[in-house]
């Protein structure tokens, strides 16, 4: 899951830490996972953490899982995109992949079209086992 993706130079320090810590974590992390990785660095309140992430998640470089209220850094550092986003999520390690799949954002934008429904974004959350967690079971 960690991510060898550079900081960009525009974000604020905070901001900056609280994206390393999602880029260097294996999994997913709470905002007060985050918060106690960062005390050291002087983030003392949840609501510096939250912020954070609520600009990062705004500028495409972290995601928030919903089943999980946990964050992780954006996969591909060119996503930044508001169409469909999905995430498998492994029961066992919890190791979160992070893809997009054309056909599956067409079928969900012509039901939308179809129905009057105006999609803002579109999140997936799979959830099973990866391919070590079969292997090793």
């Amino acid at each position: 899951m960690a991510h060898e993706h550079t900081i960009p130079a525009d974000l604020t320090r905070n901001q900056g830490l609280v994206l390393a810590a999602l880029n260097q974590a294996p999994a997913p992390l709470s905002a007060y996972d985050i918060l106690d990785r960062l005390r050291g660095d002087g983030l003392r309140a949840p609501l510096q953490v939250y912020r954070a992430l609520e600009k990062l998640v705004e500028r495409g470089l972290a995601h928030r899982l919903e089943s999980l209220n946990a964050f992780v850094a954006c996969a591909d550092v060119h996503c930044h995109r508001k169409g469909l986003i999905a995430f498998a999520i492994c029961e066992g390690c919890g190791k979160v992949d992070e893809f997009a799949d054309a056909v599956i954002e067409e079928r969900v934008g012509g039901w939308a079209k179809g129905t009057g429904f105006k999609v803002e974004q579109t999140t997936m959350e799979i959830r099973g086992r990866c391919a070590e967690c079969l292997k090793a079971a």
